[in-house]
């Protein structure tokens, strides 16, 4: 049990989860005071002693799913046959032929349907898993395939579709009842899913051992997922991480302005500290600091390639506005506008980004991008109101649809401007690549930073304050 925790604090650690050593002590010793029998108990120890945040949730139980499944009986087995290794391959139970036909599993799963029987649901996975996954030994793969293989032949979906009609037309239901059943169809759905699911990855764990599985399966965590290729599901993700990264970023900025010495030394002060010890030792005093908050200004490519970067960018900083002197937001495609009020007005950063897409007049030509007419506008428009205090910066992946880079009204910014900094979405081996003409623009900048995922944004922002 002890080499598959290792291998199970390895994994999460490949994921990005912050596991210590203490912790890993800590999982260790609540796994000698509970029933490893008792899954359950077992998972809620281990998420208990390993995780931290709410957000790397699904990562850990991705993990959990494919170290500890039901058929690798959790260490107690493996340590009487003295085979506790993480690489140890169980019985997947998907060999052989049960003899049904497919018309025969398709009334076991109406039936698993209308009872609800947990033996049922176990039994009916293993059966459908064996008749329609198409498994290949060795094949690495997830196991994304397999499952919507299984569920398309199955087809629950249907068979619940038929369920719900029935009842539709059962006069002895009254709605309530017929409401009830319908979520209790959900319900079991979604548990027989589950079952099918668990049922391929045991076959897999079995097939090609842990290690290789979880790097197949293996999720990123909110904070490291590309922002530009991320689905539904993970962006939602992302927005749910967002909240808690700007308070903690927001704290971070205050302490570490309020840890930076003091200005410049106040001999007076200096002086009347240590008459007492005749300036042996001599206590230094210094001056209050006052420290001057940056003043920010963003310019936001908001086409549709780079659009989910600057949406949570632009959250980001308005979420921690309070650690600038001022922040002026501007969003473009081929034209420029200026979006800052959207934020004053809006209830919150995420309202305001949906406002700007709504509202801001970014189109002068085509609607392509062109980063040469907007930084002319840009600098006609609005170039004198940049200063020596101000930093700006640049979200983009500086892909001009090979017009006018537009380079001499980008050195007018430049010129103006304290600070000049660029934040590319895309990796750095694209740059420069296609239309891309981040070598025009990257002699002017201060900094030209890949910046693709929140851990990557929180780390630049970091160094503003």
């Amino acid at each position: 049990m002890d080499e598959l925790l290792a291998a199970f604090i390895k994994e999460l650690r490949a994921a990005g989860l912050p596991v210590s050593i203490a912790e890993h002590l800590d999982a260790a010793q609540a796994l000698s005071v509970i029933n490893l029998e008792n899954r359950d108990a077992l998972k809620s120890a281990l998420g208990a002693t390993l995780v931290k945040s709410a957000a790397h949730w699904r990562v850990f139980d991705v993990a959990f799913e494919v170290y500890f499944s039901r058929r690798n009986n959790v260490g107690t087995q493996e340590d009487k046959d003295g085979e506790g290794n993480a690489d140890a391959k169980p019985q997947s139970g998907l060999s052989g032929d049960s003899g049904l036909t497919p018309s025969q599993i398709s009334a076991l799963a109406e039936q698993a349907l209308r009872d609800g029987e947990e033996a049922i649901m176990g039994a009916l996975a293993q059966l459908a898993v064996k008749r329609f996954a198409g498994l290949e030994p060795g094949r690495p793969v997830g196991g994304t395939y397999y499952l919507h293989r299984t569920l398309r032949a199955l087809d629950l979906e249907g068979l619940a579709m038929a369920l719900r009609n029935e009842a539709a037309e059962d006069d002895t239901l009254t709605p309530l009842e017929r409401r009830l059943f319908e979520d209790e169809l959900a319900v079991r759905l979604a548990r027989i899913k589950n079952a099918i699911e668990t049922a391929i990855r045991e076959y897999l764990v079995a097939d090609r051992g842990h290690e290789a599985l979880a790097r197949s399966v293996r999720r990123a965590l909110p904070e490291d997922v590309d922002l530009l290729h991320a689905n539904h599901e993970e962006l939602a993700e992302i927005e749910a991480a967002l909240r808690p990264l700007t308070r903690i970023l927001a704290t971070k900025l205050a302490i570490k302005r309020r840890r930076r010495r003091g200005g410049p030394l106040d001999i007076s002060a200096t002086m009347r500290e240590s008459l007492a010890s005749g300036g042996v030792p001599l206590d230094v005093r210094f001056k209050p600091r006052r420290p001057a908050k940056p003043e920010i200004v963003v310019i936001a490519d908001i086409s549709g390639s780079v659009s989910s970067f600057a949406r949570f960018t632009l959250q980001l900083v308005y979420a921690i506005s309070e650690q600038f002197s001022s922040v002026r937001s501007f969003v473009f495609i081929d034209d420029v506008d200026e979006v800052t009020h959207l934020f004053h007005e809006a209830k919150d950063p995420a309202h305001a980004t949906a406002a700007v897409a709504a509202h801001a007049s970014v189109v002068w030509l085509d609607g392509h991008s062109d980063y040469g007419h907007a930084f002319f506008e840009f600098e006609r428009r609005y170039g004198d109101q940049i200063t020596s205090r101000s930093n700006v910066i640049i979200l983009g992946d500086a892909r001009n649809n090979y017009h006018d880079p537009g380079v001499a009204a980008l050195a007018e910014i430049r010129q103006r401007a304290r600070h000049l900094y660029w934040l590319n979405p895309e990796p750095t081996a694209y740059w420069n690549s296609g239309d891309s003409v981040v070598a025009s623009y990257a002699p002017l900048c201060d900094k030209v930073v890949e910046c693709r995922t929140l851990r990557q944004l929180e780390s630049f922002v970091s160094l503003l304050a």
